[in-house]
């Protein structure tokens, strides 16, 4: 089965959340799946947390402080989330698109790469470290999580939100890893919600699939109703 022959992928906008319910939402989304339920996006903000992934290190916390620290089951070492940062979370069957995971992983940089590209911005992903780069700073952080042949977690993009937690980790295990936000490398940066919508509908056509909005009016009750 071609790309081009599957279903639109759904995109949700979930505002700003806590981690915990999202975090939940998604495993059960991905365990409750079957051939027929639709591939999705989830557009996020995280109030402010850090997220250690199945490899983290204690000792890349430096010192979390206040800032709450989740045992997450994604890919990866401990990364922040914080308001003005885009989260997308690709929701996909893997199996059903016959996606690998290193496709899927280079999809989701290309796309922060593209999407960086419309704003002027040169940015370029790394072999010895997943993500996105510009220059040496980062910009984007990725991990993933691939159940049942479908993934979920997904990509963090710095849009216009306070980098100085990054200096209590490691960032990714990487120390004196320095990071970047779209604000700080173009004037007049959007807002959280523009870019992040432009940012899924780079990551649709990066996978060769198209994007349909979900109707606004369903209410997206994260731990309350689930999202379908």
């Amino acid at each position: 089965m071609g790309a081009a022959s599957l279903a639109p992928i759904v995109l949700h906008r979930l505002g700003q959340r806590d981690y915990m319910p999202v975090w939940q939402a998604m495993r059960t989304f991905t365990d409750n799946r079957d051939t027929g339920t639709s591939d999705q996006f989830w557009l996020v903000e995280h109030y402010p947390v850090f997220t250690q992934g199945q490899a983290g290190k204690p000792e890349h916390l430096l010192l979390p402080g206040d800032i709450p620290v989740v045992q997450t089951d994604r890919g990866g070492q401990v990364t922040y989330h914080g308001p003005g940062q885009v989260v997308l979370y690709p929701l996909l069957d893997v199996r059903r698109a016959r996606l690998g995971v290193r496709e899927l992983v280079t999809a989701l940089e290309n796309a922060v790469v593209v999407l960086l590209g419309k704003y002027g911005v040169r940015a370029h992903a790394r072999s010895d470290a997943p993500g996105v780069y510009v220059g040496e700073t980062k910009i984007a952080s990725l991990g993933l999580r691939i159940r049942r042949g479908a993934s979920f977690h997904g990509v963090a993009l710095n849009v216009n939100g306070d980098l100085a937690p990054f200096s209590r980790i490691n960032p990714c295990g990487y120390a004196g890893m320095t990071m970047t936000r779209l604000a700080d490398l173009i004037v007049d940066c959007p807002g959280v919600e523009t870019v992040g919508a432009r940012l899924a509908h780079c990551l649709a056509r990066e996978l060769g699939r198209v994007l349909v909005e979900a109707d606004t009016a369903h209410p997206h009750a994260i731990g309350e109703t689930s999202i379908s």
